[in-house]
């Protein structure tokens, strides 16, 4: 690394939905904190990301470490981070990047051109394709980018036609996909878009080997507010049977398959039958009032794994969703259980954050 102490990875990069920043900025402030990490948040609104500095230029790279990408809420994306490159000429883009690459000493087995997800970000697209091979070229050359690195990755991250942020990610503590995004296609005869969310959810939370035992067919779920059934055409589609819980009215077709019992009842008074696989509730309520609702459930032991969406206020969202997910930790241990819970801002989701619980 190089002596100069403007060109020390000192910054976490993490890419965020435009206009929460100011979350994600929350939130990373406390957890680097927590961590006993000196620094500060750089975030503007709406430019879909947040620069995390380290105090007196340290090295970024312990608190990465020790940050899981898992336990971010907000983050789509986290890496270590240079300082932007600013005022590049448009001529030659490359020479800095590369200069800054042999200056790090970094190797990586790849180059990934990422943008931030807004207008001004899609409106770069372009720009990284243009220089990927003659990039790649440059770093081979130079011995930076390799066959084996230990599957590290680099990231430019464009933010401006002259402006590149020079970052790197590594395996087990980043997001695989692009610019942190898992883009799904909508199913045809789903009943809402809302489906998506859930299917999201599984990808997030539940590893792919996993799901034949984890979301199994003969399982028995309910599904929390679910008209018109964008959830429970997803537990249909496992194969589970569900109870539908909601006044409103649920889509013919999901009835017919026999899988499907629609109960017009109260969400927060209703009462299981007998102990279910999986509990899923998208309600529009107040965030707190289904923390609350979803405690009793595991409290009473009404289902082994959940997956909920949290709807947020407009301000002190970070607050909210840590102050709801102590209301859950606390009803856990009430009830004497250990339970992995997680949660996430997912792309499918909006003014929400999606939680996911197991008891084990």
């Amino acid at each position: 690394m190089s002596a100069n102490a403007d060109r020390v990875a000192s910054e976490i990069l993490l890419y965020c939905r435009a206009g929460f920043e100011a979350d994600l900025a929350a939130e990373i402030s406390r957890k680097a904190a927590v961590l006993g990490a000196n620094g500060y948040p750089i975030a503007a609104t709406n430019t879909g990301f947040v620069r995390y500095v380290l105090a007196d230029h340290q090295p970024a790279h312990t608190l990465q470490k020790q940050l899981s990408f898992e336990t971010l809420v907000f983050a789509r994306q986290a890496l270590v981070a240079f300082p932007p490159l600013a005022n590049l000429d448009r001529e030659d883009r490359i020479s800095p990047v590369m200069a800054l690459i042999r200056e790090s000493g970094w190797s990586f087995e790849h180059i990934c051109q990422d943008l931030p997800d807004t207008n001004d970000g899609k409106a770069l697209t372009g720009l990284g394709k243009s220089i990927q091979k003659a990039l790649e070229s440059a770093s081979r050359k130079c011995g930076a980018l390799r066959r084996k690195a230990g599957k590290r990755w680099l990231h430019l991250f464009w933010t401006a036609g002259d402006q590149v942020q020079v970052a790197i990610s590594f395996p087990g503590n980043r997001s695989e996909y692009p610019n942190g995004i898992r883009h799904l296609r909508f199913p045809h005869d789903a009943p809402s878009r809302s489906t998506l969310k859930l299917e999201e959810a599984w990808h997030t939370f539940i590893a792919p080997g996993q799901w034949d035992e984890l979301l199994g067919e003969n399982m028995w779920a309910a599904d929390l507010g679910a008209a018109p059934g964008g959830w429970t055409w997803q537990l249909v589609k496992r194969g589970m049977s569900v109870y539908a819980i909601d006044n409103g009215p649920m889509q013919a077709s999901l009835i017919n398959t026999g899988q499907v019992e629609h109960l017009r009842e109260d969400a927060y008074s209703w009462k299981p039958p007998h102990p279910l696989d999986w509990l899923v509730c998208d309600m529009v309520d107040q965030p707190v009032r289904v923390a609350r609702l979803m405690g009793k459930w595991l409290e009473n032991g009404w289902t082994r794994r959940a997956i909920f969406n949290l709807k947020l206020p407009m301000k002190q969202r970070w607050q909210e969703v840590e102050h709801c997910l102590e209301l859950l930790h606390q009803c856990v241990e009430k009830a004497g259980f250990k339970a992995h819970i997680r949660c996430r801002h997912l792309y499918h989701d909006r003014e929400e954050v999606t939680v996911y619980v197991a008891i084990v």
